[in-house]
């Protein structure tokens, strides 16, 4: 490779240059911040700078997002601490959907056969009740299918289809995701096994 000749000119983040310095400088720092407590702030900042957030999305401390104009959270998500939505390309995260710590979104790649080292830039979609466990790693142009599960530590390169879990590096299928009937509060803690009280 020769990286002197490395040429990403022809990338555009979406916003003007000092759009982006105000970010890096002043929202980046601020959003990361691990003694503001207020999500409200967090959700705000975000969307300030053109991310679309929706209700009740919780952004724990520590959270890094490169570009929040290429971010779209659906309603009552989790990212928590630390983190990297590195989102070179857009990020769509559905609803109800868990990016566990450390977690590592990735958009952007090099051309490996180009002898300038080329960028290349993917796009990435979660769908709706998704977990992302934690230091899971997806790679750019990847998608989480409805209800999928990308394991702790795994990396992610490939389609996930709906409710399949994936674990390893390279992640590949390992099972499929069955979700439980609800159980009433009131039976939280009791024996599945015991009888039920009578009415009376």
């Amino acid at each position: 490779m020769n990286l002197a000749q490395f040429d990403n000119s022809w990338y555009k983040p979406g916003r003007p240059r000092w759009v982006q310095a105000l970010w890096f400088f002043i929202g980046l720092p601020l959003l990361r911040c691990p003694v503001i407590p207020s999500l409200a702030f967090r959700r705000a900042l975000l969307r300030a700078f053109g991310a679309a957030i929706g209700a009740g999305v919780v952004l724990k401390p520590g959270v890094r997002v490169k570009y929040p104009w290429r971010l779209k959270v659906g309603d009552h998500s989790w990212i928590g601490e630390d983190a990297w939505l590195d989102n070179l390309g857009d990020i769509e995260i559905g609803s109800d959907v868990c990016i566990s710590q450390g977690a590592y979104l990735c958009t952007g790649n090099h051309d490996w056969g180009d002898p300038s080292f080329g960028l290349r830039v993917s796009n990435l979609r979660i769908d709706n009740h998704v977990w992302i466990g934690a230091k899971a790693i997806l790679c750019p142009g990847s998608r989480m299918g409805v209800g999928s599960i990308a394991t702790a530590g795994s990396v992610v390169s490939a389609v996930v289809g709906d409710y399949e879990i994936y674990a390893g590096n390279p992640a590949s299928l390992r099972a499929m995701r069955r979700i439980r009937e609800a159980i009433p509060k009131a039976r939280i803690g009791v024996d599945p096994g015991a009888a039920a009280p009578l009415e009376t």
